[in-house]
């Protein structure tokens, strides 16, 4: 039979069953004991129509609207230019609650923004820590060395003293083995006294919220069973000594009434110095841990029982670890890719290991040019790493985001450059660049927040019913 016989076949079944419907007795047919009856085209129509309308009006409007944003906010945090890779959806939500809860638990959850040179001056980190101190609270510059090695916005540093800078990222393999490093993968030994003069930044340049602070720490690991600190708020003149006497890893911790702009610490005793960090009231806090030239694997240099005291001294939240640009020159086929990938694996578990509370996002590499046939074009191993960074990050447990696909994906580096946002080397993001890929971070992460939270409501919505 035809395809068109078929066609006008149906057709007619279907308009005979119309026709049907209309002249069939509404008081039905009688034929023996039994009435037949057929129903009208009419309450055919109005069962439907009821039907729909009863579905419709069983659904609040608040929850169809709520339905409809976390379809959205799912496609934005799963999908589309600024999403995660996430070893599970429901990965951040613990870091959300605890953020959520610190002005009321008076507390500082950090972020921890380890990274190579591409977010050095503060890069990156400085507009996430605006945008989340704006929605959570918090303040000051954060995380920094006691003694500059790479300046920075948000603060100027002179120091005093005998000091000797140890670095996971500089030192000689001898050194190295000894893995006395903290936080900052990086230390200054202090044998007798040094100070440092800590002023915030003036810039306007700068977010206000980090032009004071009020909780300050350093982080030290103590050789012996002395080690004194002194502070002095150089705005007020004011003095506070706090002494230790333990040899271990610990900290010493001042809380000012009043939040200063300009400080002095002075140090005494034999001790590796980790950190300073300098925050103002609680709410959240946003490191900037640039390593120059680094790609990634130098946390495992660190001895493990030493990072594991360093970090319970401080309310990790979040370790963002952003490498991968410094071995993509070097890269040359899958098994490299594939090598450093698998090196990579072992990083993100032993931090992990170190800090079991944190939540772990890797960020892989931005679009970098390099010239093929005379032309400025994408390395063509970016792809393939990308590919590898996002798959083993999620097989390890924690999350990924991609600068390259921030940008816009291949080739957009020399349009980043034409346009001021990245330098004439075809790597590094200018200022402007930087802060519009913190931009990007901070969206991304408002995106899988406000996910949270419609869910939150969703499910309470449930419950309660």
């Amino acid at each position: 039979m035809k395809p068109r016989t078929i066609v006008f076949f149906i057709a007619g079944i279907i308009l005979s069953l119309g026709i049907l419907s209309v002249v069939f007795p509404r008081e039905g047919i009688s034929i023996g004991s039994r009435t037949y009856y057929f129903p009208s085209l009419r309450t055919l129509v109005d069962d439907d129509q009821r039907k729909i309308e009863l579905d419709i009006k069983t659904i609040p409007p608040e929850i169809s609207q709520l339905s409809d944003s976390i379809l959205f906010f799912d496609s934005l945090v799963n999908e589309g230019k600024l999403r995660f890779w996430l070893p599970d959806s429901s990965y951040f939500n613990s870091f959300w609650e605890t953020v959520e809860q610190a002005k009321e638990n008076n507390t500082i959850v950090r972020i921890l923004h380890y990274g190579d040179s591409q977010i050095e001056m503060d890069h990156i980190s400085s507009q996430l820590r605006k945008h989340l101190q704006e929605a959570f609270g918090g303040g000051g510059p954060g995380m920094l060395p006691f003694q500059t090695i790479v300046p920075t916005r948000t603060v100027q540093q002179w120091n005093s003293g005998n000091l000797i800078h140890l670095s996971s990222f500089g030192d000689s393999t001898v050194v190295r083995s000894r893995g006395n490093y903290g936080l900052m993968m990086q230390c200054f030994q202090m044998n007798g006294d040094a100070s440092v003069n800590i002023r915030a930044s003036k810039s306007n340049n700068v977010d206000d919220r980090v032009k004071q602070f009020s909780n300050i720490n350093v982080v030290y690991h103590c050789k012996t069973n002395y080690l004194s600190g002194t502070l002095v708020d150089l705005d007020t003149k004011k003095k506070e000594t706090c002494q230790k006497a333990n040899s271990t890893v610990g900290k010493l911790h001042w809380d000012l009434a009043q939040p200063s702009k300009s400080l002095q610490i002075r140090m005494s005793g034999a001790a590796n110095i980790y950190c300073i960090t300098l925050d103002d009231g609680p709410g959240v806090s946003v490191d900037n841990i640039p390593m120059r030239g680094c790609s990634g694997q130098q946390f495992t240099l660190v001895n493990e029982s030493l990072l594991t005291d360093a970090y319970k001294q401080l309310n990790i939240g979040m370790i963002i670890m952003q490498f991968g640009g410094n071995s993509v020159p070097y890269l040359k086929n899958a098994k490299d890719v594939s090598d450093y990938c698998s090196a990579i694996g072992k990083q993100i578990d032993y931090v992990h290991k170190c800090c079991p509370n944190a939540k772990i996002l890797f960020i892989g590499p931005s679009d970098m040019s390099t010239r093929l046939n005379g032309q400025l074009q994408t390395y063509p191993i970016i792809h393939s790493l990308i590919d590898s960074l996002a798959s083993t990050t999620t097989r390890h447990g924690v999350a990924f985001w991609s600068i390259f696909h921030a940008m816009g994906g291949e080739n957009t580096m020399p349009q980043w450059v034409k346009e001021g946002l990245a330098g004439e080397d075809y790597i590094h993001f200018s200022q402007r660049g930087a802060d519009l890929m913190g931009d990007f971070l901070a969206e991304a992460f408002n995106n899988s927040y406000q996910l949270f939270c419609m869910r939150r409501k969703m499910k309470q919505y449930n419950e309660e019913k």
